[in-house]
């Protein structure tokens, strides 16, 4: 990015301290005291906020401000925080840890955890219809959350029950529940970020061809991690998935595989950027940062 695209440019940190203050202050008074507690210990456990950061950096890549998409930003962390919490529960990944804390469940007990899911879900539609102002865009927005909400938990579906089409060869598969389980929720991010900044028609196909390769970039990236790091360092328990015998990228292409289906889904990512100028470097830059990341 060149000096002066940098100067016009807010720091990821900048951008987060608005995320988390907007947050805050929606949820304040909405919920009761115990409930309140359990959102917020979820909410506020050391999140590197990825997809409210993609929302807002989608929008100002297409011309748009930080103000026009807070809403929408805030909206995917709240459901995003829903997923993880629901996916810690016994009856699904049954784990004890995440980002190096208790999960909800252990930190209060399930019945809070479900219902502090619940209510993450409910105030992050609240969000998008309360704060913006208009209508169509509020509609758009609602409506992209929605789908990638269902298609996340129909991935979750996949992952854990492998109900598949018998026609389906397993990089098929794996493909399928994470650009559902994870890709879905990456490209809202980044839509509802560029319907907000006013984006075009091409400019919206261009940012959904950048989600999708780092919808699977990530994911890839994840399961790398999850064998060659230690739960110290990841802050949850690794391994599980080959303890489990679910499809993964090592498992079907080999460490060396997925490295280079890594760096095949970057150029995948920063090749759909071409039609844009430096304001898009930062989503440039996040390609890079979410391929290269150790934790």
């Amino acid at each position: 990015m060149d000096a002066e695209a940098q100067l016009n440019q807010p720091t990821d940190a900048e951008l987060i301290e608005q995320i988390d203050g907007a947050l805050d202050g929606f949820i304040c008074d909405k919920i009761t005291d115990d409930l309140e507690d359990a959102v917020c210990y979820a909410l506020f456990g050391g999140g590197k906020r990825i997809r409210p950061l993609l929302c807002l950096r989608a929008c100002l890549a297409v011309g748009g401000s930080v103000e026009a998409a807070w809403p929408a930003a805030g909206a995917v962390e709240l459901i995003h925080t829903f997923s993880l919490v629901h996916d810690d529960l016994p009856a699904m990944d049954d784990d004890d840890l995440r980002r190096g804390r208790l999960t909800l469940h252990k930190h209060t007990d399930e019945a809070m955890a479900i219902l502090a899911g619940d209510a993450m879900t409910a105030l992050a539609f609240e969000m998008l219809a309360v704060n913006i102002q208009d209508a169509e865009t509020s509609r758009r927005c609602a409506v992209k959350l929605s789908r990638a909400t269902r298609d996340m938990i129909g991935g979750q579906v996949y992952d854990t029950f492998g109900e598949f089409p018998e026609s389906w060869d397993d990089m098929t598969r794996l493909k399928m529940t994470h650009s559902d389980k994870t890709g879905a929720l990456l490209d809202a991010s980044i839509q509802m970020g560029a319907i907000c900044g006013d984006a075009t028609q091409q400019q919206l196909e261009a940012l959904e061809k950048y989600a999708y390769a780092i919808g699977l970039m990530f994911q890839a990236v994840d399961d790398l991690l999850d064998v060659t790091q230690s739960a110290e360092k990841m802050g949850k328990a690794t391994g599980k998935d080959a303890e489990q015998g679910k499809l993964t990228y090592p498992g079907l292409l080999g460490i060396d595989g997925t490295r280079a289906e890594i760096q095949k889904l970057l150029s995948q990512a920063l090749d759909a950027l071409s039609g844009f100028d430096t304001k898009a470097d930062p989503l440039r830059d996040m390609a890079k940062k979410l391929a290269t990341r150790e934790h």
